[in-house]
């Protein structure tokens, strides 16, 4: 469905590639991108059904610099996003739903240091109601001498099936590392104004924030209040760019990271068979895309 129009007018494109065509032959065909993160030239990629993390070049050409960074230790798909905290050097990749006690599930972070050498897992200690709709999207923050986790639910409210898809209820939240597990210690609310069917990728910088939509296709900026967890105002949509038509191509969309100010980098899925053929000229692939100026737009 395409329920969310633009309001600030669409992103435009700068540069996209398939993912197979960087990387060669080094993967599997099926390749379900599901989390991206852009650091010091490179963009980390990962999947939800491999364990390697794709290093690929900002140019996204078929450069011998692309590879993938095997990994031996941890669970072996079920990745949804990824995320950095410079503070630790360490690196978090996100599994988005398993298995805790006989009717609860949580989310899990995987820890990496600065070279993406395992060092352990953790729970995110946010109770959900169904293993395959938990937290889609992970960011860090640095505040206050403490590092954060922050988790984004992939439905309205946290909620799965159709409550999930209502409108509005955009949910991000707040983990800080204790003892054993990552301790749930607040909630972020998006704007009701929000009219994201799902979220699906969440990246923070300096104060700066954006969340995507896979089923509306869309893209949302806004501003982190600097003081305690919350969003200053109701922020800026940008759609992504659509066909002649006016139809969604970009259908699959799972990640996003900032890139600069006015520019970020949004990973792609594979297409489902059930979604219309337009979508899989995009699926499977890394797209770096500049957010339009406007008045309106929370760009700076």
């Amino acid at each position: 469905m395409n329920t969310v129009q633009s309001q600030a007018g669409q992103l435009e494109l700068l540069r996209e590639a398939k993912i197979r065509d960087v990387l060669g032959d080094q993967l599997d065909p099926r390749l379900e991108a599901s989390g991206v993160l852009a650091k010091d030239g490179a963009f980390y990629v990962i999947f939800d059904n491999l364990p390697g993390i794709a290093c690929i070049g900002a140019g996204l050409s078929s450069a011998q610099r692309n590879r993938i960074i095997e990994q031996d230790h941890g669970h072996r798909r079920g990745f949804e996003d990824i995320a950095y905290d410079r503070e630790s050097d360490r690196f978090y990749v996100l599994i988005e739903s398993l298995p805790r006690g006989p009717k609860c599930f949580m989310a899990k972070v995987q820890e990496y240091d600065g070279s993406f050498r395992y060092m352990s897992a953790a729970w995110l200690d946010f109770p959900l109601d169904r293993p395959n709709k938990g937290l889609e999207g992970l960011t860090c923050v640095y505040r206050n001498g403490r590092s954060y986790l922050l988790g984004l639910c992939e439905g309205n409210k946290c909620e799965g099936g159709a409550k999930g898809r209502i409108p509005g209820g955009g949910r991000i939240q707040v983990f800080h590392r204790g003892p054993r597990h990552w301790e749930h210690v607040a909630r972020i609310r998006l704007p009701e104004t929000l009219l994201f069917e799902d979220y699906s990728g969440i990246s923070v910088d300096g104060e700066r924030i954006t969340v995507v939509s896979q089923a509306s296709s869309a893209l949302w900026t806004g501003r982190l209040r600097p003081t305690s967890w919350g969003i200053t105002d109701e922020g800026t949509t940008h759609a992504f760019p659509r066909d002649a038509l006016g139809e969604i191509i970009y259908g699959t969309v799972e990640g996003v990271s900032w890139i600069a100010p006015d520019q970020v980098v949004v990973v792609s899925d594979k297409a489902k068979p059930e979604q219309d053929k337009r979508c899989r000229s995009k699926d499977q692939s890394i797209h770096i895309f500049r957010i339009p100026a406007s008045p309106d737009a929370v760009t700076q």
